[in-house]
């Protein structure tokens, strides 16, 4: 008996080498745990329970996954938590804006340096989406899926002024000017809405006017964030603003889906959820898209979106497997079907996305850029917003705001 053991043993192994190459064989059957935020009663989470982890168990029968959803505040306290206890999970669904905080304590595996197919995996998927997850030379996850911005504009409300859609930032400005005023029932209109003044606001305009966040590095702000082009991009807002031809950020402003569906806001720049949004409230509301108007650095939104990253704690074979199949071509298909914007550049070109309500966001995704990806982009950012609101209350010029700025933003980033 004892021979007859060992020669199954030998002759099991032999086969899981003969089947899965130089993969893993497990002496037993392994769970891995993936946390995410896809919400629990959402399309994406079904997809994810009845159709993708069953098709990955069919695939890997030797893997089961164990899913739990979270809300996305809670995830991110979650990981916190739980990086201190040292119970984090394999894999887990991050905001690309939580990535380099997770990085910075040391609790995510670099994948170019662990994975021997990461760079074969990560050709095909989109370059401009896999930056979120780039910090320095070394890339802590594989996006997931991704969204950016685009513009909104009153079909009604340009045809009556005689106006086609803004190509270039210039006519994007005069059109602002144009298109505010008062309605026939003595409402004032504006030509633009931004709901705030942060990072996910600015940057657009900033990087499409020529000026930049940071040096390409992202260890220095000055010479950049208050540089000539970037203090243009904000001083034309503050100027548009103090015409009364753009609002939104102010306590008491129209909500951005009301303002835009009851004709308040001619222009609103925002992402594909916008789309179900003005379905379900404003469904015979008539408006179109277009690219984010073309300024002197060219024509750049702000990348949004999801990456699946692996935890240093992980059964990495088993992560890694999961992480492949989750951006592979099935399962961007299918998640695609649940209006989540791929990053598989195969899965682009099928007809699920192309005929999509998401399909006018996919060359805007092209050219986008992902804000400083940073572990200190969060105090970044409302350092930004300060700053700017500043300049919008005209308490200080943007030259002098950004000049106070950088160098709040540079001895953050030297902490780095």
């Amino acid at each position: 008996m004892r021979k007859s053991s060992k020669l199954f043993t030998i002759l099991s192994a032999a086969m899981c080498v003969t089947a899965l190459g130089a993969a893993p064989c497990y002496a037993e059957e392994v769970t891995i745990n993936f946390w995410h935020h896809y919400s629990e009663q959402s399309a994406e989470n079904e997809t994810l329970n009845n159709v993708l982890i069953p098709e990955f168990e069919k695939e890997n029968p030797d893997i089961k996954v164990n899913a739990v959803s979270h809300e996305w505040s809670d995830l991110h306290e979650k990981i916190l938590i739980s990086a201190k206890s040292e119970t984090l999970p394999d894999v887990a669904r991050l905001d690309s804006a939580w990535v380099p905080e997770f990085e910075k304590m040391g609790i995510l595996v670099p994948l170019n340096q662990e994975m021997d197919d990461y760079q074969e995996v990560a050709d095909g998927l989109l370059e401009s989406a896999m930056s979120t997850a780039q910090i320095g030379q070394d890339t802590y996850g594989l996006a997931l899926n991704t969204n950016t911005k685009i513009l909104f504009y009153n079909v009604k409300a340009f045809e009556d002024a005689g106006l086609s859609a803004p190509t270039t930032m210039d006519e994007f400005i005069e059109d602002c000017k144009k298109l505010a005023g008062e309605n026939e029932n003595g409402q004032q209109i504006w030509g633009y809405d931004e709901p705030a003044l942060a990072g996910w606001n600015l940057c657009p305009f900033i990087w499409s006017m020529g000026g930049s966040i940071t040096n390409e590095d992202q260890t220095k702000a000055t010479g950049y964030l208050n540089s000539a082009e970037t203090v243009n991009a904000i001083q034309t807002l503050a100027d548009l603003y103090k015409e009364g031809a753009i609002t939104g950020w102010n306590s008491g402003d129209i909500p951005m889906t009301d303002g835009f569906g009851t004709g308040r806001y001619a222009m609103i720049m925002d992402g594909p959820w916008k789309i179900s949004e003005m379905e379900g409230s404003y469904p015979d509301f008539e408006y179109a898209t277009a690219p984010m108007p073309e300024g002197e650095g060219g024509s750049h939104s702000v990348l949004g979106g999801e990456d699946i990253s692996m935890f240093n704690t992980a059964n990495k074979d088993a992560a890694w497997k999961f992480m492949k199949f989750m951006t592979g071509e099935f399962a961007q298909e299918e998640m695609a079907k649940c209006s989540q914007i791929p990053v598989n550049k195969a899965t682009l070109e099928s007809d699920t996305v192309k005929n999509a309500d998401f399909a006018p966001f996919i060359e805007a995704i092209k050219s986008a850029e992902s804000r400083p990806t940073v572990s200190c982009w969060s105090e970044i950012d409302s350092e930004l917003a300060t700053a700017v609101s500043a300049v919008m209350n005209d308490e200080k010029s943007a030259q002098d705001a950004m000049d106070e700025l950088v160098e709040k933003v540079d001895a953050l980033l030297a902490e780095e």
